[in-house]
């Protein structure tokens, strides 16, 4: 277990540290260091979170779970709210206290998880027949994810609904039954998306991208200058041309371009390479668990963290139409941090704590 934690904290830390150098970079010549030093705001927040996660007895969340969630639920509704949510960009998704700007979604990646795997735990035994194993668990799955589609975020919609079946699944739940919801869903996301003009224009755009590279398809075309002008070594640190107005999102969903351009394909790959080792890392943690609700959340955690990236990093290379997804530990954003790095606390904690029974108290070596 101690090399499955080793590498999961030297991934993550490898993937924060190039996130804050590169974030600097990207935004000195627009903002200065402004968005670097807020970045490192929440990442010290996101480290004492870390830690405590870590510290504190993982078991303990299972009887938190439908608590969490259910706050997670209002302040989904709260930030629906005209006067309530902050509206950016005709989506009403954050709450404004001040200097800082939450995301209620971000919390509901994993509270939506952890009461999952709560609940696959508790009715690990019927999870085979469709009561269980999908009406109920599908009734919070399409609360939470129907409130963050409302915002709209299609993106973390898609996300949450992908991490929340795969949970499902691994929970014991029968795939017949999980099949037409999910095909359901994916129709019912689809006509959203075509009776939304700016969306379908991102469809099109990735359908036709040279029609569109002037359009919708801008960024995604820059993007893939970057990545291109970068090549092997890059153009150097600071020496991006891209993020020069022509990125518009360079420093959120679209950093990994960025770091494409200036540090090359060798940075990229080790990208690739570093969220590898955490699904891995983490997938053995989850394993290992001592309980099933070790198991199943530590699983459903890792998902999260990988699919996100993949998602991103799919978008960014135009193998997926834009989703609005951040790059895990690199992108800016306090909430997705915040979240991410809380996550990773929870998994170390379902490492440290897998050679002890279920009582809480410490095995004998």
């Amino acid at each position: 277990m101690k090399w499955a934690t080793t590498i999961l904290v030297a991934s993550v830390a490898a993937l924060l540290a190039l996130g804050l150098v590169m974030l600097y970079s990207a935004s000195m010549d627009q903002q200065g260091a402004r968005y670097l030093n807020k970045q490192l705001e929440w990442a010290g927040l996101g480290m004492v979170a870390c830690c405590v996660a870590a510290v504190v007895d993982y078991r303990w969340l299972q009887k938190l779970a439908l608590p969490f969630l259910g706050l997670t639920v209002l302040m989904l509704i709260a930030v629906l709210i005209p006067g309530v949510g902050v509206e950016r960009n005709g989506a009403r998704r954050w709450f404004d206290f001040g200097p800082v700007h939450f995301q209620p979604s971000e919390l509901a990646k994993l509270t939506l998880l952890l009461s999952l795997a709560a609940y696959g735990a508790r009715f690990q035994e019927k999870m085979r027949n469709f009561r269980h194993g999908l009406l109920i668990p599908g009734l919070g799955i399409s609360l939470t994810c129907g409130l963050v589609f409302l915002e709209p975020d299609f993106g973390t919609t898609v996300l949450l609904a992908t991490a929340a079946i795969i949970l499902l699944l691994i929970a014991g739940a029968n795939w017949k039954h999980v099949v037409l919801p999910a095909l359901a869903g994916a129709v019912l996301v689809g006509v959203a998306i075509f009776n939304d003009p700016v969306r379908l224009k991102r469809i099109e755009a990735f359908l036709h991208p040279e029609e569109h590279r002037s359009g919708a398809g801008w960024q995604a075309y820059q993007s893939m200058v970057a990545l291109g002008s970068g090549g092997v070594t890059g153009l150097g640190l600071g020496n991006s041309r891209q993020k020069l107005g022509f990125v518009p999102e360079h420093h959120t969903d679209f950093i990994f371009s960025i770091i494409g351009e200036e540090l090359g394909i060798i940075a990229t790959l080790g990208i690739i390479l570093a969220f590898m080792a955490i699904l891995g890392s983490g997938l053995y943690i989850a394993w290992r668990a001592r309980d099933r609700f070790g198991l199943l959340l530590g699983a459903g955690i890792t998902f999260l963290i990988c699919l996100q990236a993949f998602i991103n990093i799919g978008v960014v290379t135009s193998a997926l139409p834009n989703k609005g997804l951040p790059l895990p530990f690199i992108s800016y954003g306090g909430s997705s941090l915040l979240m991410m790095l809380t996550a990773v606390g929870i998994l170390l904690s379902i490492a440290h704590h897998h050679d002890q029974p279920h009582d809480g108290s410490t095995s004998e070596p």
